[in-house]
Formats: structure tokens, C-alpha cells, sequence
């Protein structure tokens, strides 16, 4: 269903016959939007090869590290995400046979998620049709994309991201 008009520069406009602060609203309610259809498309994308963007972003971590395997408590810290998503994220793919629990071998304490081969493979499949897509992005040319990325950074330079 295509609108006639923006619903968000309404808004903006209602916004501003009482409030101050539109400029910000319209940003970050366009950003909010935008983050809406981007991971919808993400997911549509990934859903063929079992994964959610969630699920495949563990996977490539576990790719990216040196062994193929990391402690839960480092794969929340590097992904950003809340101990319980990892652990949830981790049994999904655990329960695909994408990754498996292994003790970590110098401290017993510490349960590491490794990589399969069939995690490796859906990794190799999905990231080819992401990047065909553009990861959603695709109406976008890579000079707005490097400038989309930049007007991003003090937000979240400032949230502590980095």
C-alpha cells in the first residue's frame, strides 16, 4: 500500500503546532522506520536459509574469529546484545546444527559456541544473497551509504559503541 502523502512529514508537521524539538522527531522517527523495512527485507532474505539477521550475525562472528569458536559472554559483548539473547540465539543455532557447546578448554567454567561446517556453508549462502540485495540497501549508491554510515558514528560513538 503506497500513501499519497509522507505520513512521517505529517507528523513532523502536527508535532510542530505543539511541540519544539521536530527536527530530532522527524530523524529519528525516519530512522526508526527505516530500521523497520531494512531488517524486514533482512529476515525475508535470510529466511530461505533458516536464519534470522540475529542469528546470522553470531554466525559471521564465529566465522571472523580465529578457532570458530567464542565464549557466550564475548559473543554478547561483540554483537551488543543482553546475555539472554545470546544464550537464545545460541540454542537456535545449536538446534540447526549450525554451531555446537564445547567446554572451553582452559577454563571449564566457560562454555564456548563453535561453528559447523553446515554453519559455515549457510554463512558462505546467505552472505551471497545479502550483499546481491545490498543488505536492503540497495537504493542506495556506496557514497550515500559511506555517508549514511558517517552521519551514524556520533550517535553511536556517544552510546559508548566504541
Amino acid at each position: 500500500m503506497t500513501l499519497e502523502f509522507d505520513p512521517i512529514d505529517e507528523a513532523a508537521r502536527q508535532w510542530d503546532l505543539r511541540w519544539e524539538g521536530v527536527t530530532a522527531m522527524h530523524a529519528v522517527t525516519s530512522l526508526m522506520r527505516v530500521q523497520q523495512l531494512v531488517i524486514g527485507r533482512l529476515d525475508a532474505l535470510l529466511r530461505p536459509h533458516g536464519l534470522t539477521f540475529a542469528r546470522y550475525e553470531a554466525l559471521v562472528l564465529l566465522v571472523f574469529s580465529s578457532r570458530g569458536s567464542l565464549p557466550l559472554g564475548k559473543m554478547g559483548e561483540r554483537l551488543q546484545v543482553h546475555p539472554t539473547s545470546v544464550t537464545s540465539i545460541v540454542n537456535r543455532l545449536e538446534a540447526s546444527g549450525h554451531v555446537v557447546r564445547r567446554r572451553h578448554p582452559d577454563d571449564g567454567r566457560t562454555v564456548l559456541a563453535e561453528i559447523t561446517d553446515t554453519g559455515r556453508a549457510v554463512v558462505e549462502a546467505a552472505t551471497a544473497d545479502l550483499t546481491a540485495s545490498g543488505f536492503a540497501l540497495d537504493s542506495m549508491d556506496d557514497e550515500g551509504l559511506a555517508r549514511l554510515s558517517e552521519l551514524l558514528r556520533p550517535v553511536r560513538h556517544a552510546a559508548g559503541d566504541f
